[in-house]
């Protein structure tokens, strides 16, 4: 298991686990970043934050602070 702030640009994960808490967990879901999504991850910005990744057919941006919130197993 790793932490969605550890993939590589092209890394796809399944969620395991979101360990946020709060107002932060409740945005993460409603954005669709929920246990059993896949996440894949498009690019990052220069200096690592944020993070641009692809979410049940969308394009969101994370910082890099709440993308280490969330746990994923590497799917081929």
């Amino acid at each position: 298991m790793r932490r969605l702030s550890e993939l590589s640009p092209g890394e796809r994960g399944r969620v395991v686990k979101v360990a946020a808490q709060g107002p932060l967990a409740e945005r993460l879901a409603a954005m669709g970043v929920t246990v059993g999504a896949t996440v894949q991850v498009i690019r990052r910005a220069p200096l690592g934050d944020p993070v641009d990744l692809r979410v049940r057919g969308y394009h969101l941006s994370l910082r890099k602070g709440e993308a280490n919130l969330v746990h994923v197993e590497l799917v081929k």
